[in-house]
C-alpha cells in the first residue's frame, strides 16, 4: 500500500474544495495504530468541515471524518495487535488529524477503542459519534437519578443523528419518549423507532415566546439543539429534572434565567463526546453493545455511500436532508 483514496479538503485563498484524491502513505500523520478503514459516518461536524466558514478544520489539507471503524494493519502499541477490530471517534480526528474518510488511517493509540463483543464494524459506525453522544447523554441523565418511572423524556432535534439514536435508545430502556421535530412528515417514522408521542418544534418553545419558568412537563430531556430551544426546555423541566445538552444547531446563545436552577433544582448536564475520558468512553461503547444496543438499526440508516458520494452527503447534512445516519463505506 503506497497510495490510497481519501476525501481531501483543501483551501486556496478563499476557496474550499472537497474532493476524492489518491494520497501517499507517507502523508498520513504520526500515530501508533495503522487501520484499514471499513466504515465511517457523516456527522454535522463533518459537514461543517467542508465549508469555508465552518470553523472546524484547523489546517489544510485535511482528510475529514470524525469517526472510523476498521482493522489494525500494524501497531507499535502493545495494547493492540494486527487483525484487531477497532473504533476511533472524535478527539482531533478529522479536525487537525487526518480522519475516517480514507481507506487507511493512522491514529494515536490513546484514541482507539477495541470493538466490543456483540458489535460489528458496520454497527459501530451506525452508532458513531452520534450514537455515542446519545448514549453518553442517557448515561449522564441516569447518573443524575433518572429512571423510566419518573415521567416523560423529551428529545429535541429528533430526526438528526443524535436525536434519532436517543429516541430509540430511551425506548429500549423503557422510557416514555416525546420526540420534537420541525418536520411534520417524520412523525410516523419517529413513532416507529420508539417515540410515544411527537410534538412540533414550535410546541417546545411556544413559537419563540420564552418565559423564565413554565409548567413542568418533562422529567428530563436530551437536547442536541441548544439555543432558544434549550432555554424553553429548561423552563418546562419538572422538579429535580435534568437536561443533557450536546449540540448547537439552534445557536450558541441560551437566553435563560436562573429560575429553573434555583426554584426547581434543574440540572443542566454538558455532554462532551469529543474528549470523553477513555475509561468512560469504553464504558459507553460497552453499553452500546449491551443494554443500549438496538434490536434493529435499519430504520436509523438514511443511506450508505461510497467515498465518491461522501462530499454530497456532507452538504446534505447541513441542509437537513438526512434522516438518521449516513454510513461511508470503503471499497478497498
Amino acid at each position: 500500500m503506497s497510495s490510497f483514496r481519501a476525501v481531501v479538503i483543501d483551501k486556496k485563498e478563499e476557496d474550499v474544495t472537497v474532493e476524492v484524491k489518491n494520497i501517499e502513505q507517507n502523508s498520513l500523520p504520526k500515530g501508533d495504530v495503522l487501520i484499514r478503514v471499513a466504515y465511517s459516518s457523516v456527522n454535522f461536524k463533518d459537514g461543517l468541515a467542508g465549508v469555508k466558514d465552518g470553523k472546524i478544520v484547523q489546517s489544510y489539507p485535511m482528510v475529514p471524518g470524525i469517526d472510523l471503524a476498521g482493522t489494525v494493519v500494524s501497531t507499535t502499541d502493545p495494547r493492540f495487535n494486527e487483525g484487531d477490530h477497532v473504533i476511533a471517534t472524535s478527539y482531533d480526528i478529522g479536525v487537525s488529524h487526518y480522519g475516517g474518510y480514507s481507506e487507511f488511517a493512522c491514529i494515536p493509540a490513546e484514541w482507539v477503542v477495541p470493538l466490543p463483543q456483540n458489535m460489528t464494524l458496520k454497527e459501530a459506525m451506525v452508532y458513531g459519534t452520534a450514537g455515542f453522544t446519545a448514549a453518553l447523554s442517557i448515561h449522564r441523565l441516569e447518573a443524575n437519578g433518572l429512571t423510566p418511572d419518573q415521567g416523560e423524556v423529551l428529545v429535541t432535534g429528533s430526526t438528526g443523528g443524535v436525536g434519532s439514536m436517543a429516541v430509540a435508545m430511551l425506548a429500549k430502556r423503557g422510557y416514555k419518549v416525546v420526540a420534537s421535530t420541525g418536520k411534520e412528515a417524520e412523525h410516523e417514522h419517529l413513532k416507529k423507532i420508539g417515540a410515544d408521542s411527537v410534538i412540533s418544534r414550535e410546541e417546545v418553545y411556544d413559537g419563540g415566546k420564552l418565559k423564565p419558568l413554565q409548567k413542568g412537563i418533562w422529567q428530563a430531556a436530551v437536547d442536541p439543539v441548544g439555543g432558544k430551544s434549550l432555554a424553553a426546555v429548561l423552563s418546562k423541566i419538572k422538579q429535580g429534572g435534568s437536561v443533557a445538552v450536546s449540540g448547537l444547531t439552534g445557536g450558541t446563545d441560551v437566553p435563560t434565567t436562573v429560575h429553573p436552577f434555583i426554584l426547581r433544582g434543574v440540572n443542566l448536564l454538558g455532554v462532551d463526546s469529543a474528549y470523553c475520558p477513555m475509561p468512560l468512553r469504553q464504558e459507553i461503547w460497552t453499553r452500546l453493545a449491551s443494554d443500549l444496543k438496538l434490536d434493529d438499526i435499519t430504520d436509523l440508516i438514511d443511506r450508505e455511500v461510497s467515498l465518491e458520494e461522501t462530499p454530497e452527503a456532507m452538504r446534505d447534512i447541513l441542509q437537513s436532508k438526512i434522516r438518521g445516519r449516513v454510513l461511508v463505506r470503503m471499497d478497498s
